[in-house]
């Protein structure tokens, strides 16, 4: 995947901080609402549309975020594998960064999150993601099965 080349469509979800400034090119659309730091979108994808409730099946990769390293992309802390990972939107299975981010996406469609600390792991540090970091995830949505 790549995010804010001139061959895709990129949109950035609150212009807060160097997150809006990462992909600002004369194709980026930015839209001042949501919680999020950012999201970009590499492929708007064309099938179901996911919501609250429906079943998610995606390919992911999260990094922490950091804004010395091409793509902005710090350590890897966890991948899924080829297998996929599945989990019910807006069921807090996940981080709220992904409950929130991913609504609207569709299947077959590809995003990039940045998510700040407070929708992510907060003060706490799980597993090799210190406290208060802002993560990067870049998601591709596999299926969308509805509730």
């Amino acid at each position: 995947m790549r995010y804010g080349g001139p061959e895709e469509e990129v949109h950035v979800v609150d212009n807060e901080g160097s997150a809006t400034d990462y992909c600002l090119t004369d194709q980026t659309a930015i839209h001042a609402q949501g919680r999020l730091r950012g999201v970009f979108v590499a492929g708007a994808g064309d099938g179901a549309e996911a919501a609250t409730g429906d079943q998610l099946f995606l390919a992911y990769g999260g990094w922490l975020y950091d804004e010395s390293q091409p793509e902005s992309k710090g350590a890897l802390f966890d991948a899924s594998d080829t297998s996929g990972f599945s989990f019910k939107l807006g069921a807090g299975q996940v981080i709220t960064g992904w409950d929130e981010g991913l609504v609207g996406m569709r299947e077959n469609g590809e995003r990039r999150l940045i998510i700040p600390p407070d929708l992510a792991y907060g003060d706490n540090s799980p597993g090799i993601i210190p406290p208060n970091a802002t993560l990067l995830f870049d998601i591709t949505l596999l299926t969308v099965t509805p509730e």
